[in-house]
């Protein structure tokens, strides 16, 4: 057993479940953290997707009241099968434009400039969203009275996300603010959007890759699981307390100043940015 492997793979899962749920783009930090550790290859980066399941189990404990009454009650509850059914409206758009767009993506997004303008670009949104909230209702205050339209439409701007350093929580998040839903209703719909769409991509790339992988590398892919589902636990619970007093705008401002690295240390030639 390789221990500076599996000390690497844990590194890694920390990165992964503090960054999964916050609006700050867990691809980028975890291009950083591989680059700084050297753990960049292909099988790496099969790693980093696989190990969201772990900050998607943490997402299942933390709401698993919500989600167990949805599936207990689905068959008696129009409130149940309203909830289903959004999820799955909203997990639509990602499943066909990922599956259609995935290697056009990885060939040409996947540099530089393309994550420093999103990280850039995504904070001065984040900045214009929480100005926007100023003085105005929420048109949807819980995530349970959302209409399909308003699923599918926070469905649409989650395929935002695809765009390394764009964030897929934070395009679900600030979107969905600005579409009109609430900060806890966005949060909360993020991170139910999040489970088929994180799942489905884990399990789509450990198919497409398998040929990578072996049983000898079960031992970093458990580590990598076990500690990004303890980060994310931390980190989501934290966030759900965070949003009810707090902006997103130390957030914005982050992600400005990460853009700058990134592009510091792409020119500098510290980091590889590219799949």
């Amino acid at each position: 057993m390789d221990l500076l492997l599996l000390l690497k793979a844990a590194v890694m899962g920390v990165v992964e479940g503090l960054t999964e749920f916050l609006p700050i783009s867990s691809t980028g930090h975890l291009i950083l953290a591989g680059a700084l550790l050297d753990f960049a290859d292909g099988k790496a980066k099969v790693f980093e997707i696989a190990i969201q399941s772990g900050a998607i189990l943490a997402v299942v404990i933390v709401y698993w009241a919500r989600l167990a009454g949805a599936v207990i009650h689905l068959p008696t509850s129009e409130g149940a099968r309203r909830f289903v059914l959004n999820v799955a409206i909203g997990f639509l758009p990602a499943a066909v434009i990922g599956l259609l767009a995935y290697k056009t993506i990885k060939a040409y997004l996947f540099n530089a400039p393309v994550v420093a303008t999103s990280f850039i670009v995504g904070g001065l949104v984040i900045l214009w969203a929480e100005s926007r909230q100023q003085g105005h209702e929420p048109r949807v205050a819980h995530a349970d009275t959302m209409s399909p339209w308003d699923a599918f439409k926070v469905g649409l701007v989650q395929c935002l996300g695809m765009i390394p350093g764009t964030s897929r929580s934070g395009a679900t998040i600030i979107g969905g603010m600005l579409l009109g839903l609430s900060r806890r209703a966005a949060t909360d719909f993020s991170f139910f959007l999040a489970i088929p769409t994180l799942v489905g991509a884990g399990a789509y790339t450990l198919w497409k890759e398998r040929a990578l992988l072996s049983a000898a590398d079960l031992p970093m892919f458990a580590t990598g699981f076990v500690v990004s589902f303890l980060a994310a636990w931390v980190c989501v619970r934290w966030l759900l307390r965070y949003i009810a007093t707090h902006r997103f705008t130390a957030f914005a401002w982050y992600r400005i100043a990460f853009g700058g690295v990134v592009l510091l240390t792409h020119f500098m030639g510290w980091v590889h940015w590219t799949e």
